[in-house]
């Protein structure tokens, strides 16, 4: 087990999906990765193989779960918890599209009508932090929108602090601390 001070968070956004290429809001929709997605997610692996994890973790959706496979993960441990969040009625749709009957509409400062809070997504993805800071190294396999929360989280902001780390797919992030400090190692790498 780590103290909390020497734990460490790595995050890998999932492979390329066609609705994440195409800038579609995708959360339960349970798509595959593209061939390009596969590919990238073939390319983790040997950026993780010599680094020891003691938890490793992957949203349900097969588009997370397959990253994982692909990178040399297939037994990661499925939790509910990094689901992406959930955009309801916005699902399936982008931004532009949302900003026709909503201006300046933002995941980040608006609500998603029959979808989850900011609240919520917050409160499913501290438990995933509590859980890693409980390790010496985790791994997780997951979304956009959610690690960029769980990232806010690890940080102690709110969840809407997520909006400043842009997070592309195929990439791998490092969270941690300095002395008791909970910080950013490495991110969108």
């Amino acid at each position: 087990m780590s103290s909390v001070a020497g734990a460490e968070l790595w995050i890998v956004r999932h492979g390329e999906t066609e609705w994440s290429r195409d800038g579609r809001h995708t959360s339960t929709t349970d798509l595959p990765l593209t061939a390009d997605g596969e590919e990238a997610a073939i390319l983790l692996g040997p950026r993780l193989y010599d680094t020891d994890f003691d938890l490793v973790l992957t949203s349900p959706r097969q588009r997370a779960r397959r990253t994982a496979e692909l990178a040399g993960f297939p037994h990661a441990e499925v939790d509910d918890d990094l689901a992406e969040w959930a955009y309801g009625d916005y699902e399936g749709i982008t931004t532009d599209e949302i900003r026709r009957s909503v201006p300046g509409w933002s995941v980040w400062t608006h609500p998603s009508p029959g979808g989850e809070s900011a609240d919520d997504v917050s409160a499913r993805l501290d438990r995933v932090v509590e859980r890693a800071r409980e390790h010496d190294r985790t791994l997780v396999f997951a979304h956009g929108h959610s690690l960029r929360v769980l990232t806010a989280r690890w940080l102690e902001q709110p969840a809407d602090e997520g909006r400043f780390f842009r997070l592309d797919t195929s990439t791998v992030s490092v969270l941690g601390f300095e002395r008791e400090t909970p910080v950013l190692l490495k991110w969108n790498s």
